[in-house]
């Protein structure tokens, strides 16, 4: 009788399987002791790796995790002995799925819930932690830790945040006095115990996008001065999110710049040849990241509203940079920054058809309602680079 491929007759001589390498290296060669050692070894170590096999991942003091809810006897509180029930309960942590925008300056509230399915009677001792994501998918900082009634924020948001709980189970994150550097994307993490779930939230500024380069020239920034000059100018490298949003809006600038995580890219409205070509669709040019410290270019920057106000000095004479910084001060403000100019004439269309000192010691001048002898006919900030000689007005800045 033929016997079936997958069926060993008793005559068959099974070929002795090949012992890996690895485990041959502790048996003497040639010695009868040797064998009877790798046989007393494997006698040892098959209960061993079935233990293992069977107890899982918990061994190593790990939950096993299946989609339901496990919680530590007691709830976390330090009495138990380490055993883990399961309760068939879900931890559900629910955020805005849409973006939350606002100002700087302003107070914001990023939304987060949590809840249980299905609902749990009794009320429970949880953690919340609100953290930042990083732009460059660096190590996220944290913003909020909260168990039970205390709260503790960290670094810059020290004293500007707290948790909203207006509602049953809502831990919504409050910012207060937002900043430039406040905008981005939001982890809310709710720990019970062993579980532990979250959710994401988008904060975006409305704000404005300017390119950016200092009085040397084009391509002189390196991503660590670039991140530094746009905050020398009351502003921030612009996400590629506010590039995207800009660009929507009309921006077109030909010249490469930093971004915030790290990747070279520019606007284009009108395709053209020097543009990356003038057959390509109009977009977003990326040349993709760039080593921060050895390659070099322009900055894109972001600001979004002002404490303050600017305004076109109103002075007899026309002044030198130097002299202008003095008439500014002597008025009780300082010269303006590009950032700040910029602002202005985004959200209070501040119009001046009158070119002036800023502080980088460029000439430029704001236009919200486009005329003759007034430049171009787009609304904008018209720029005459960094004059190394002439006099000129000067834009001040002063806080409210």
């Amino acid at each position: 009788m033929k016997l079936p491929r997958f069926v060993r007759s008793e005559a068959q001589t099974p070929t002795p399987a090949r012992r890996p390498p690895a485990l041959l290296e502790g048996r003497p060669r040639g010695s009868k002791e040797g064998v009877s050692s790798w046989h007393l070894l494997q006698v040892m170590l098959i209960p061993l790796v079935v233990m293992l096999l069977q107890t899982g991942s918990s061994y190593c003091g790990l939950p096993f995790y299946n989609g339901f809810y496990y919680d530590r006897v007691m709830n976390d509180k330090g009495d138990g002995n380490g055993e883990v029930h399961f309760n068939g309960a879900r931890l559900m942590v629910e955020t805005s799925q849409d973006a939350v925008f606002s100002l700087r300056g302003a107070n914001v509230t990023l939304p987060c819930r949590y809840y249980y399915l299905p609902k749990l009677d009794a009320p429970r001792m949880i953690r919340i932690k609100w953290s930042k994501l990083k732009e460059d998918s660096t190590r996220d900082a944290d913003v909020l830790v909260s168990s039970g009634l205390k709260h503790r924020s960290f670094g810059d948001f020290r004293g500007r945040t707290r948790l909203q709980r207006s509602a049953p189970h809502e831990v919504s994150l409050v910012i207060g006095d937002l900043r430039l550097r406040d905008a981005g994307k939001y982890r809310c993490e709710v720990i019970d115990g062993l579980e532990d779930e979250s959710g994401t939230v988008d904060l975006e500024l409305q704000g404005v996008v300017f390119p950016f380069q200092p009085h040397q020239g084009r391509y002189m920034f390196n991503f660590h001065e670039a991140k530094k000059a746009c905050e020398e100018q009351d502003a921030v490298l612009a996400s590629f999110e506010q590039l995207f949003q800009s660009w929507m809006e009309g921006l077109d600038w030909c010249n490469a710049g930093w971004l915030a995580d790290g990747t070279v890219q520019y606007p284009i409205t009108l395709p053209r040849e020097p543009c990356g070509g003038k057959d390509l669709a109009p977009g977003i040019r990326n040349y993709g990241e760039r080593h921060k410290s050895l390659h070099r270019f322009d900055a894109f920057c972001f600001s979004s509203a002002l404490k303050g106000r600017v305004y076109y000095l109103a002075h007899p004479q026309k002044l030198t940079l130097e002299e202008a910084k003095q008439a500014c001060q002597d008025d009780k403000a300082e010269i303006a920054k590009v950032g700040q100019l910029y602002s202005a004439w985004k959200f209070l269309a501040l119009d001046q058809c009158d070119a002036g000192w800023l502080a980088d010691g460029s000439l430029r001048y704001p236009i919200a309602s486009p005329r003759l002898n007034c430049g171009p006919p787009e609304p904008g900030i018209r720029s005459f680079g960094h004059p190394k000689v002439g006099k000129f007005g000067v834009y001040c800045y002063k806080m409210s």
